[in-house]
């Protein structure tokens, strides 16, 4: 059981890289973000990130602890990171809509959270991660979210050449006054 779980993890994660690598490299023929939603673009991004997590989840409890660190470290760092990571994402879906969180022009949103990081729920995909590397501090899940991890960092390369074409100047000035991350 814990081989499919790693293997629907890692292939799922293998996906987003390449669509996220293929979007950067082919910007004409991006795959994310998608500018329009539809079924098709729902199913061949968001299924394949809700399973990164699922894995990930599974993983770290079937493989609890093999890094044998203290409970004080892995509960004291790990769950604050993903509490709070949970919350910054599902505050930036609230603000900018799950249509924007999914890849759609809706409008471009600098207040807020975006005030902070042209990224934020990036970034707190990333603590979340991290938080559970910590928490289940499982040699399973360690790859599978570092992988994760670095899609995340890459994602922003392929969004803002689209967020220029759609949103033009007003875009490029946020991008000035605004960090990519923090």
């Amino acid at each position: 059981m814990t081989n499919v779980i790693l293997w629907i993890g890692c292939l799922s994660v293998l996906w987003l890289g390449f669509a996220i690598v293929w979007s950067i490299l082919f910007p004409a023929r991006r795959l994310w973000p998608s500018g329009q939603i539809t079924i098709f673009k729902t199913l061949y991004i968001w299924v394949p990130f809700i399973l990164v997590f699922v894995s990930m989840f599974c993983l770290g409890i079937l493989d609890w602890n093999s890094f044998s660190w203290p409970v004080t470290m892995r509960w004291g760092l790990g769950l604050p990171l993903i509490f709070i990571g949970h919350i910054v994402v599902y505050s930036g879906v609230f603000k900018i809509g799950i249509q924007a969180t999914s890849g759609e022009a809706t409008g471009l949103k600098t207040d807020g959270l975006y005030s902070w990081s042209r990224n934020p729920q990036y970034v707190a995909d990333i603590a979340i991660f991290s938080g559970w590397i910590i928490l289940s501090a499982s040699w399973l899940v360690l790859p599978l979210a570092l992988a994760s991890i670095a899609v995340l960092f890459l994602a922003p390369f392929s969004e803002e050449p689209w967020l220029r074409e759609v949103y033009g100047k007003p875009y490029v000035d946020y991008c000035k006054r605004i960090r990519r991350y923090l």
